[in-house]
């Protein structure tokens, strides 16, 4: 049996007496709340089955079954359910924007199609003669039949799918109803009749094309963190063979007991003991320190950790799926998996939607059959109720809101990659904000140069720009700015944990690690016998203590969670007056998180660092400062640039407006329905009517929605909409 298994477990209380294991499974039609629910409880019903988790945004199913039960059974089961699926690799969903690709195409013909029979109908409703008529109906219609088969195949298969297995869902009615307008509007034009509904049919598909590719497109952005946390390993490396030589090998080829040799500037591939040689290593992945700490034998190193200094000789101890940055990897797959159920109160809808559409146009039908009318008219009655019921602007409802509200945000420097991080913005009630990267600009920078000489000065940048240690880089930087000019130092050389030295002019030179602890960062710089220290700090965000009074005004109480040392983050939080944990690993960060979650409480989390990946997934909404590492900018479900970290208060006053403009498009939504439907089963409306009923209401919702741009454009205001 060839699954996914990926832990043992014995839950509590199961009925089932023997160990579970969990298979994961790639399912591409998952679209709604309706599909969730219909899964999970399905699957759970099956014998052997323990329970069924579906990660939403990745489109995944968990399923905790019993060894006994077959992966390939449990496709079987869901394609009982109306489901296409397939086994899921053993490894973290890598990004995936095909499904986005299709629909954006699928909603490019519609829109040409529309376009140009929509200047068809025109002529036909300006009263266009009979021959004239019947030429553009055939002209539509040679439009309109290849724009609908191709536009229409994302409802179609998904119809098809639901029908062979006996079940129904959302484009079951929507196929029917686009179906049933074309094959009318095709007898109307070989019989020469005056009505044709081919321009009803494509717009349709267009609305309804349009809100499912926008909903996509968001949570598409969303996927892709994992795979680059996996990038930051190395993708292979120099193992050293028994005679001496190395050869290289791909990082899913080694395994513990290897020796490996990592040159300077190299990432390392896999979890290792350094076992000759010392060096500097930049740790900022898992501890977010900016700060490299020296390493020398005996000491514990790990995968996508950057070897600054020397070369080292590593012996494996843990390798691909087993390292900690494959940990941390699972750690955000798990997070976003339960964030996924988090759904748009529009899809709670899809569960009713399908029956009660089928009902009702069965019964108008009937009704109308029975009233005397003939097949035709109670047909065209039936399919106008099928359109006019389309729930394009229920469905437009939330993403075009979020659209809007995202590209407001935008233009104000924050770009938003989930769409229902709005949502969870507006219910933020707290705020987790790491030290360095976030609070700080992350760049630590000299505090003291003035009390340098120029020579003096100068013998530093010569010093600095030799070393690829942070505060050798940031010292380099300030002294380039100031207009330093480097001294010529001969014979520099670097010593893992110690520091740069040389000569000039017959003297030592040097810059080193004090070998006195010291409160913050800095670094000696020796001339001769002569000795001066220079201190440094990492500044805070320009507007950290406006922005902290902005997020308190709205009911968010913030807090510090950092990987840096409690000397460092206790600075800071006594500066801001903010409570603060220091030290924390990324497992730490992700329990915290989980417990306030399970007080009830909402937490939006602000970070930087690779280590902030799994929090960043995990907390009910995240957002992370256009300098973070690549892993979080994933991560997050929203990214902000600049040095400001205003655009995180202001995110959460848009997403609240957002909300209350999505609950007016409700309003909006059920108003239209509440009036029209009534009007189509009573025989007022033709196709085309409500075809244009529907896309009405659509474009009432889009223009309801546009109002949001004025609440970023607020930031200094009451942002109110």
């Amino acid at each position: 049996m060839n699954v996914a298994a990926m832990s043992l477990s014995v839950p509590l209380g199961s009925p089932l007496q023997e160990p579970l294991i969990d298979s994961r499974f790639t399912v591409p039609g998952i679209r709604c709340a309706g599909c969730i629910g219909k899964i999970e409880r399905g699957l759970a019903a099956v014998p052997g089955i323990a329970s069924a988790r579906v990660n939403f945004s990745a489109k995944r199913v968990a399923v905790s079954h019993a060894r006994t039960l077959d992966a390939d059974e449990i496709l079987e089961e869901l394609r009982k359910l109306g489901f296409e699926a397939e086994r899921a690799a053993d490894k973290p969903l890598a990004p995936d924007d095909a499904e986005t690709k299709r629909l954006m195409r699928a909603l490019a013909v519609a829109g040409f199609g529309m376009m140009n029979i929509m200047l068809f109908s025109v002529s036909v409703w300006s009263g266009a003669d009979l021959v004239t008529r019947e030429m553009f109906h055939w002209l539509s219609a040679l439009i309109a039949i290849p724009v609908i088969a191709y536009s229409g195949r994302p409802f179609f298969a998904s119809a098809l799918m639901a029908l062979r297995y006996r079940r129904t869902n959302m484009d079951v009615p929507i196929s029917i109803g686009v179906l049933l307008a074309t094959g009318m509007s095709l007898y109307e034009t070989v019989t020469g009749g005056e009505h044709a509904y081919f321009d009803g049919a494509v717009m349709l598909l267009f609305f309804l094309l349009a809100g499912r590719a926008l909903d996509a497109m968001m949570r598409g952005r969303a996927r892709s963190g994992i795979a680059a946390l996996l990038g930051r390993m190395g993708r292979g490396a120099q193992v050293v063979q028994d005679g001496g030589a190395a050869r290289y090998v791909e990082a899913e080829r080694l395994a513990p007991g290897m020796v490996m040799l990592v040159a300077a500037g190299e990432a390392l591939a896999a979890d290792g003991e350094i076992v000759e040689g010392r060096t500097s290593i930049d740790a900022s992945m898992l501890t977010g320190e900016s700060e490299a700490r020296p390493a020398q034998s005996g000491d514990i190193v790990h995968a996508g950790m950057i070897n600054l200094g020397n070369p080292v000789r590593v012996r494996i101890t843990a390798a691909a799926q087993d390292t900690a940055i494959a940990d941390i990897a699972r750690l955000m797959d798990e997070a976003g998996q339960s964030r996924s159920r988090y759904v748009r109160v529009a899809d709670r809808a899809a569960r009713l939607y399908a029956p009660a559409v089928h009902t009702l146009a069965f019964l108008s039908f009937c009704g109308w059959m029975l009233a005397g009318a003939g097949v035709y008219h109670a047909l065209t009655i039936a399919t106008a109720v099928l359109i006019i019921t389309c729930p394009c602007a229920l469905g437009l409802a939330v993403p075009a809101a979020q659209v809007v509200a995202a590209g407001a945000l935008m233009k104000r420097g924050l770009l938003i990659k989930d769409g229902s991080a709005l949502e969870r913005l507006a219910e933020a009630d707290e705020v987790l904000l790491d030290k360095t990267g976030t609070l700080t600009l992350g760049e630590p920078r000299p505090a003291n140069l003035k009390a340098l000489g120029p020579r003096w000065r100068a013998i530093a940048l010569g010093l600095a720009q030799a070393s690829r240690h942070p505060l050798s880089r940031g010292l380099a930087r300030a002294l380039r700015e100031d207009g330093t000019e480097p001294a010529s130092i001969e014979g520099i050389s670097e010593t893992a944990g110690t520091g740069m030295s040389g000569r000039i002019d017959g003297v030592d030179v040097a810059l080193l690690r004090p070998e006195a602890e010291t409160a913050g960062l800095a670094v000696d710089l020796l001339v001769g016998g002569f000795r001066t220290r220079i201190a440094f700090a990492d500044p805070l965000r320009p507007d950290v203590r406006e922005t902290l009074a902005a997020l308190n005004a709205q009911g968010l109480r913030a807090a510090i969670a950092s990987g840096d040392r409690v000397e460092a983050v206790g600075v800071v939080a006594r500066d801001l007056g903010l409570f603060a944990a220091a030290g924390m690993t990324p497992a730490d960060k992700l329990a915290l998180l989980e417990r306030r979650a399970a007080m009830g409480r909402k937490v939006l989390m602000v970070g930087d660092g690779l280590n902030d990946g799994p929090a960043l997934a995990g907390a009910h909404v995240s957002i992370a400062p256009g300098g973070a590492s690549d892993v979080s900018q994933q991560a997050a479900d929203a990214v902000f640039v600049g040095a400001a970290l205003m655009p995180v208060a202001l995110a959460v006053r848009v997403g609240r407006a957002t909300m209350r403009v999505v609950r007016q498009n409700f309003a909006v939504a059920v108003v239209y329905n509440v009036l029209a439907v009534p009007l189509a089963i009573a025989g007022f409306v033709t196709p085309l009517v409500a075809a244009l009923a529907m896309s009405g209401s659509s474009l009432l919702v889009v223009g309801n929605s546009l109002r949001l741009a004025r609440a970023a454009e607020a930031c200094g205001g009451k942002g109110a909409v």
